[in-house]
């Protein structure tokens, strides 16, 4: 045997040394694999394995104050592809285009790219979504959606806001609380292998999304519609273009209706509900459509500022008694004119036939300019912008709603100057926004308090849970209660003697104030464009409800007497009944109007005949019945006969069923109702039912007017709202 030489042995030594060193680095680099990153490059392996679908979840609702639905979600459907699952594109993009009614070339193009997952369509119909799922189309994905619907349509649209295509709050309340009410989404996740196929035997699992909380807004649904029914009928009076009605609680700050005509249905938000305007916007190019469309979501009530006019000598004067610079007995002449002021000449609105001598009171209920001047000037510009903070002019309200603007008021006591203090004095040279002017006057209304104005009252879970309560915040104590007490004797005397009384509703003490104010555009003031505006409260003796009215340039009369007091009368009326306050008339009113009537005992008669003396008697009568027939007895009535109710008011009339007796009953019509109105509907009538679907009634068994037997048990279909 050779011995090595030393060499060799040198060689073997390297070469040990090497493997070693080689060695002892592999396994550092599997150790480092193995245990530092190895969690890592596990989770980077099962992204590459796995492919995830989104669940969307359902997103909560908007409740008014009273529980009524004003934004759903309601089921739907989206349709995902998984193109490494598809065997036959051509077939497959034919078969979907066909059932989706799309263009099968885009269908072609969707199921062939080179991606995980793609979306074909999405919100397609119940029985889309069942066709489809009968064709059994490999690498087709139906998955649960929702969409969100109002179901009021345009009906408070600048409150409620709306959301994208993908559920996202853009506008209104649906932006504000979007976190809260978009929920948390799920997850479909499965694995496949490296060509992009579905594994049969793995693990498929599936995430469920988190529903978002409900919102309860402090709006009530009926009062909304008192104020869009109101500012619908000026804007068509006026012509004006634009009439924003706002109705505040005051004592809370509860905003229970805020309209801004003419609306949009936030169902399609970028389509105008005028047909004109419509067609006028075809052809536009996509940047100036843009810009229509954000004019259109502008909601005046909180995003315009403009320059309140004589509404404003409420706050001059409040300051003026809290000061006690003045009082409501304090003597003023008016001449028609201000000639001592450097920088010009200042008028009354009747300068051509001046007011006289006249108290602070009198002063207000005519509206003099020069009564308010001499106020501006004994408060001076320290303690008048004082007030003007206090009452929150210059500052947002912090209602919750985006785009809130700070109106325009001096920065500092140090630029006004004596001109400026007296334009400002009786509202102009300075800009409100509606929610600070009606937020301003409430205080006043609750005895000097200013409060937060409140949109939202609670979010509460699917169970009813509360788990978010905005409570009533008050701001600050601006003015003491008998300062108020005395600005709502004097914004009495408007309504009953002075400016403002077309806003006189008989039975209820009316207390506000007019505005009328030329209307600056380009930082000039527009000739022959007007603001007139009306705010109020009632009732004077203990104010339940504050009201502003702002009728923005309106044809022809101008005068916010004129164009906003009428408005604002018929929304104090409608509200303040449905708020079943009641009314306390003069013995003036009383034989003037014969405003009271005995209610008639209709007990025992038939419905036909019941109805008929009501009716001569200016009565309206309802019934809760759903099976009314010809010969339904009138069993009980409320209110109770001999009663002393207005001429007008309700009776509720509960009729016995002559056929239920028999155990027969006929059926209702149930067609195109939601869910919770038909349960509403067959519990009441005591019927058996099965609910079968989501969205709103498509068919229903027995039809319609069928007699059934009690026990029958009753089918109701359901269909999702097409897109």
């Amino acid at each position: 045997m050779q011995v090595p030489t030393n060499t060799n042995k040198k060689r073997l030594i390297f070469v040990l040394f090497v493997i070693t060193f080689v060695t002892l680095i592999l396994i550092l680099r599997l150790g480092y694999i193995q245990i530092a990153i190895g969690e890592e490059l596990k989770k980077g392996a099962l992204e590459q394995w796995t492919k995830g679908i989104e669940i969307k979840s359902k997103r909560g609702t908007i409740y008014d104050r009273n529980g009524k639905k004003l934004a759903i979600s309601v089921s739907s459907y989206t349709v995902w592809a998984s193109p490494a699952d598809i065997k036959d594109p051509d077939n497959t993009a034919k078969l979907v285009a066909e059932v989706l009614d799309m263009d099968e070339e885009l269908v072609y193009e969707k199921i062939t790219k080179n991606t995980n997952v793609e979306k074909i369509k999405q919100w397609i119909s119940n029985d889309e979504a069942k066709e489809l799922r009968n064709l059994k189309l490999s690498g087709i994905q139906i998955v649960d959606d929702n969409k969100r619907y109002y179901p009021y349509e345009d009906f408070a649209s600048y409150i409620l806001g709306f959301t994208d295509i993908d559920n996202y709050g853009l506008y209104g309340i649906e932006r504000t609380y979007d976190k809260y009410l978009s929920g948390t989404p799920g997850r479909w996740v499965v694995t496949e292998d490296a060509r992009g196929r579905q594994m049969p035997y793995d693990g498929e699992r599936v995430y469920d999304a988190q529903d978002g909380l409900n919102v309860v807004l402090t709006i009530d649904e009926t009062i909304q519609h008192f104020a869009e029914k109101a500012a619908t009928e000026s804007l068509l009076t006026t012509k004006a273009k634009n009439v924003s009605v706002i109705v505040m609680e005051p004592n809370t700050g509860d905003i229970l209706a805020m309209a801004t005509l003419p609306q949009y249905n936030p169902n399609n938000p970028r389509e105008p509900l005028d047909e004109e305007l419509k067609r006028a916007w075809e052809n536009l190019p996509q940047d100036e459509l843009m810009g229509k469309w954000y004019d259109m979501w502008r909601n005046f009530a909180i995003n315009d500022s403009y320059e309140p006019g004589s509404t404003f000598k409420l706050i001059t004067a409040a300051a003026a008694l809290e000061e006690n610079v003045a009082s409501m007995s304090s003597n003023f002449y008016c001449n028609g004119f201000i000639r001592d002021i450097p920088g010009g000449t200042l008028r009354c609105a009747r300068w051509y036939n001046p007011h006289g001598a006249q108290s602070l009171k009198e002063g207000m209920a005519n509206s003099c300019n020069v009564v308010f001047v001499d106020l501006g000037r004994r408060l001076g510009k320290d303690k008048f912008y004082k007030y003007i903070k206090a009452f929150g002019f210059g500052e947002r309200t912090g209602i919750e709603l985006p785009g809130e603007q700070t109106g325009i008021i001096p920065i500092n006591t140090d630029i006004i100057k004596e001109i400026n203090l007296a334009t400002m004095s009786y509202g102009h040279g300075i800009a409100v926004t509606p929610i600070q002017l009606i937020n301003a006057v409430s205080a006043i209304a609750n005895g000097g308090k200013l409060m937060k104005p409140r949109l939202v009252s609670q979010l509460i879970d699917n169970d009813g849970n509360v788990v978010i309560e905005n409570k009533p915040e008050v701001i600050r104590q601006v003015i003491s209660k008998s300062t108020a007490d005395a600005m709502l004797d004097m914004m009495e005397s408007v309504v009953t003697d002075g400016t403002g009384t077309n806003a006189y509703v008989a039975g209820y003490r009316v207390a506000g104030k007019t505005g009328t104010a030329q209307k600056i555009i380009d930082g000039r003031y527009a000739p022959g464009k007007y603001i007139g505006s009306f705010v109020a409260v009632a009732p004077a003796s203990d104010p339940k409800i504050a009201v502003l009215v702002v009728v923005d340039e309106p044809e022809g009369m101008y005068y916010g007497g004129s164009v906003a007091a009428p408005v604002a009368g018929r929304v104090i009326e409608e509200t303040l009944s449905y708020l079943e306050v009641k009314p306390e008339f003069t013995e003036e009113e009383k034989e003037q109007f014969d405003y009271t009537v005995e209610v008639p005992n209709v007990m025992n008669m038939k419905l036909e005949e019941a109805g008929r003396i009501l009716s001569e008697l200016g009565f309206k009568y309802t019934t809760e019945s759903f099976n009314i027939i010809e010969n339904s007895l009138v069993i009980d009535q409320f209110p109770k006969p001999g009663t002393e109710v207005t001429r007008g008011s309700i009776i509720d009339l509960y009729l016995m069923e002559e056929d239920r007796k028999e155990n027969k009953i006929h059926m209702p019509d149930l067609i195109g109702k939601s869910k919770e109105k038909v349960i509403q509907i067959l519990d009441q009538l005591g019927l058996k039912y099965e609910l079968i679907g989501e969205g709103i009634v498509v068919g229903q068994d027995p039809s319609p007017g069928t007699e059934v037997d009690v026990n029958y048990n009753i089918k109701v279909e359901f269909s999702d709202v097409k897109e």
